[in-house]
């Protein structure tokens, strides 16, 4: 008997005793969890959910909690700026053991739901926020400006800029590049700084 279930965006197809890695899950090692979404069971009388099949469920042994393979990723501007940035990520993923299978009843076997977890760094950007203010606030004479005098800035990203604690030339002017790199909502080009350097100085 095989069953197909969905877990961080992703399906896939298991059976009883296989090792799978999947988005990383909220439970420690030596834990037990159930897939509660099942698309389908296979075997002698296959059953197609729609979406879900009723009362199915997978449950699995937490291995360890791992990481992905390295990616990097390789940006260069040519012509008049000529920056390059290189960035490695490694994805965080939970390995588990395929217990078994239940065709029925998952809702009342009383193991815990296997659900994503927060990123670590889903903490750190609450502490973001806090930083930049404290920096606009040891700067009080800096005024808002309009961002979008710069080069390549519309209303859409000023606002998103505003939004991240950077209000004037002279605040987007003095960001590091790893300030610039835990800016979320919107990415900061290079030229915007040179721009905002030049501006800032009147």
């Amino acid at each position: 008997m095989f069953a197909v279930l969905k877990t961080g965006g992703k399906q896939y197809k298991v059976q009883a005793g296989d090792m799978l890695r999947v988005e990383k899950l909220a439970a420690d090692a030596g834990e037990k969890v159930q897939f509660n979404d099942v698309l389908m069971l296979g075997g002698d009388a296959p059953v197609v959910g729609a979406p879900f099949v009723e009362g199915a469920g997978v449950q699995a042994e937490v291995i360890e909690q791992v990481k992905g393979d390295k990616v990097i990723k390789f940006v260069k501007r040519r012509r008049k700026h000529s920056s390059k940035r290189t960035v490695g990520h490694r994805q965080k993923l939970t390995l588990v053991k395929i217990t078994d299978i239940l065709a029925s009843g998952a809702d009342k076997s009383g193991i815990k739901a296997a659900t994503g977890s927060a990123p670590a760094g889903d903490s750190a950007p609450a502490a973001k926020p806090v930083k930049k203010a404290e920096a606009k606030a040891d700067t009080p004479s800096a005024a808002a400006d309009d961002l979008t005098a710069l080069t390549g800035v519309g209303p859409a990203a000023a606002k998103k800029l505003n939004e991240a604690g950077i209000e004037s030339f002279a605040a987007l002017a003095a960001l590091s590049d790893e300030q610039i790199a835990a800016i979320e909502t919107v990415k900061v080009k290079p030229e915007w700084v040179e721009q905002a350097k030049e501006l800032a100085k009147g």
